[in-house]
């Protein structure tokens, strides 16, 4: 078996150090060939900055690095061009300020190639770099990864030092478009799809590959590249775990496929994969590599919660306003949702979570910044509810939510029936069972319906009023009617919380066992 590259982001490290390596140079070469001016975003740990750093390999003529791989016999060798890289990851603003940090990356440049700059504006200090670069050693590949992690990096509470930084990157790269005549390519990579907007606005004539269908798995696994690539590792997996190939590639699929930015093709996180791959076990591994701590505030402050299924339009990916988040937006360009169909007639998009480690730890989160529950402790009482709901034992069901909701502080409190309802939503969902929120029918909409293979749960939620009228607008509006002839237990569930008592004060249910024949 081939050493799994879990972390490195060098393709020289990578290829001498023998590790194995998922061929990606056809998608490169036909990125190189029809174009000059690329942006391309993709999420956080999906090897972003590995594409970079095996272009800028690539056109400083490493011919040795590439042999075996598709693009060896496809590339002219005796042409290089000089690269320019600029990794925003590890330019070190935090501690110098952005301005000061891209000095620094360009002094170093400059000084290493020894280089007469005389300007000191960070515009004009980039232009005569490159013009220099192209009078020196040909036209210059500019490489920018991660452009905007600048600006993600505060947002939130410091938006006004991602202003700032906004407005610095917009400076700096206003000067490529004029600088055409010394580039052979610009490729630029973010998280971020919508700040490009007001971010290039000088260079617009940047083509944006985000969600081409040519280049959909250009990052990512493929379920061939999967079985192709990894074939050591997953027999190892199937004998050392027991399980069968079948087996083993259906529960792979479950936990880390489903990324797609077209609705068609769908590719593995391979940041998840490599670690599942050494590891040998199904967990968490991509989220827990950051807490989206600014999204989930937003989420909370707006009592947003359902995301699987979300229908937007074309504009919600490019619309972007740093004191006007747009949380399906940000979550589907952070990989917290994907795209799970697109209605090409119709130009609508279906938003969905990924997979199981997305769905499940955005769950835990989630439940997190509404209850207060931490989130490694919501799994021991998600299942004491599933236990419960199974055995129709109702006063535990109420026990556990009241817990959630007494231990709730104060500053997380909101007095809106909307609140309460997330809070058991989230629980539902994360339980894994058959949950609908707010499910229409002819008369109105029922607040959340719970869907067992014995019997279906009806749940009305009301605010300062009274389980009772929950209870009767379940019925009054024909709520379970759908439900009457499948046979099933039908159980009415009218709850009131008590915006004062921070709890479930009242609760009131009535079963229809439709096997049960009226007398």
């Amino acid at each position: 078996m081939k050493k799994l590259p879990v972390g490195i982001q060098s393709f020289s490290e990578l290829r001498e150090g023998g590790y194995l390596y998922v061929d990606k140079t056809e998608h490169i070469h036909e990125l190189v060939a029809g174009g000059k001016y690329y942006f391309f975003s993709r999420p956080r740990r999906f090897g972003k900055s590995l594409l970079v750093s095996t272009m800028q390999e690539l056109f400083s003529g490493n011919r040795k690095l590439f042999e075996g791989l598709w693009i060896e016999n496809e590339w002219d060798w005796g042409k290089r061009n000089p690269v320019l890289h600029i990794p925003f990851s590890s330019l070190g603003y935090k501690e110098l300020g952005l301005e000061q940090a891209l000095h620094r990356h360009l002094d170093k440049v400059i000084e290493d190639k020894g280089f007469d700059i005389e300007e000191e504006s960070l515009s004009q200090k980039i232009e005569e770099l490159l013009k220099i670069f192209a009078k020196t050693e040909g036209q210059v590949v500019l490489l920018i990864d991660e452009y905007d992690k600048p600006i993600i990096d505060f947002l939130g509470e410091e938006v006004e030092q991602a202003k700032g930084n906004q407005q610095i990157l917009k400076n700096f790269y206003s000067v490529i478009k004029d600088s055409d005549p010394y580039l052979r390519l610009v490729f630029i990579t973010g998280v971020s799809k919508f700040s490009r907007v007001s971010i290039f606005s000088d260079l617009n004539n940047l083509y944006d590959i985000t969600m081409s269908e040519n280049y959909s798995s250009m990052l990512g696994y493929t379920q061939e590249e999967l079985e192709n690539y990894f074939e050591a590792h997953l027999n190892f997996f199937c004998k050392k775990k027991s399980y069968s190939r079948e087996e083993a590639l259906q529960e792979i699929q479950r936990w880390y496929n489903g990324y797609s930015w077209d609705g068609e093709v769908f590719v593995y996180n391979p940041f998840s994969i490599l670690l599942f791959f050494q590891d040998r076990r199904f967990m968490n591994f991509w989220f827990k590599t950051a807490t989206p701590t600014f999204l989930l505030k937003l989420i909370r402050k707006e009592a947003y919660y359902d995301f699987d299924g979300i229908k937007v339009g074309e504009t919600a990916f490019d619309s972007f306003d740093l004191e006007h988040l747009n949380i399906e937006a940000l979550l589907f360009q952070t990989g917290y949702l994907t795209i799970k169909e697109y209605d090409a007639k119709r130009r609508l998009y279906v938003l969905g979570y990924p997979n199981q480690e997305v769905k499940e730890s955005m769950l835990e989160y989630l439940i997190d910044a509404f209850s207060n529950v931490p989130h490694t402790q919501v799994r021991a009482y998600a299942l004491d509810v599933a236990d419960a709901l199974q055995e129709e034992n109702m006063e535990k069901v109420k026990e556990v939510f009241n817990i959630l909701f007494r231990s709730l502080p104060y500053q997380l409190h909101q007095k809106t029936e909307r609140f309460y309802h997330a809070v058991i939503h989230l629980f539902f969902k994360y339980m894994g069972l058959d949950v609908q929120s707010e499910v229409s029918t002819a008369r109105g909409s029922a607040d959340s319906i719970v869907v067992f293979d014995d019997k279906v749960y009806c749940f009305e939620f009301k605010l300062d009023r009274s389980a009772g009228e929950a209870l009767e607008q379940i019925k009054k509006r024909g709520y379970i009617d759908s439900y009457r002839h499948t046979g099933k237990k039908i159980i009415l569930v009218g709850v009131n919380f008590s915006s004062e008592k921070r709890e479930i004060d009242e609760w009131k249910i009535e079963y229809f066992d439709p096997t049960i024949k009226p007398s």
